[in-house]
């Protein structure tokens, strides 16, 4: 049952959400809307949501971070344009260079950050069905439902939720939910935040 619930809750409708104030704008905020222009993303401020800061470093690299205070409940985003690694490949296609399609990447891009946070590799994935995608402007996507490795950098949450998405010669969206208690609660989370991010028709 908890597994049905996973798709479902990032595509239901919810209430248009506030916008965030232009002033100030921190320098994290101000560089993420400078990659979600790049990747033709619309980014809408999920209300209730508080910025904090993601990590980036060489275990983890995001780009920004969204709490629910007091819920123990936060967000990380990385979104990322596939326009160049596009042209580069057909470049080097046009030379007989062998290189990875860029829309097939996001598969492992994915697989990658579930692994670096279970430690293990093991973990239950789903595709994301086709008129969920639609809703996103999306072409394709994963969910994967992970139990955390017990880590500092991960502030100790036991469970994960990573959702990918990605645009054919546009880009990935990936964002990771962390919670302590993968129950109706955290689901209902991930639903105040779903409409935040997606791409432009």
């Amino acid at each position: 049952m908890l597994m049905l619930l996973m798709v479902p809750a990032i595509a239901q409708n919810t209430q248009p959400a506030a916008t965030p104030p232009k002033h100030p704008q921190s320098p994290e905020q101000k560089e993420f809307f400078r990659l979600v222009a790049q990747a033709n993303v619309k980014f809408i401020y999920p209300k209730g949501f508080r910025e904090i800061k993601a990590p980036d470093d060489e275990d983890f690299s995001f780009d920004y971070g969204l709490e629910l205070p007091g819920r123990d409940f936060e967000i990380w985003f990385q979104v990322k344009s596939e326009k160049e690694n596009w042209t580069s490949y057909l470049t080097g296609k046009n030379q007989n260079t062998q290189l990875a399609n860029p829309d097939s990447v996001y598969i492992g891009l994915a697989e990658a950050q579930a692994s670096a946070f279970t430690g293990d590799g093991k973990f239950f994935k789903r595709d994301i069905p086709a008129d969920v995608l639609a809703r996103y402007h999306a072409d394709a996507g994963k969910s994967y439902l992970l139990t955390l490795l017990d880590l500092p950098q991960t502030k100790h949450y036991k469970y994960a939720l990573l959702i990918i998405l990605q645009k054919n010669h546009t880009g990935t969206i990936l964002a990771v939910c962390f919670a302590n208690v993968k129950g109706p609660e955290f689901f209902k989370n991930i639903d105040k935040a779903s409409h935040c991010l997606r791409f432009k028709p």
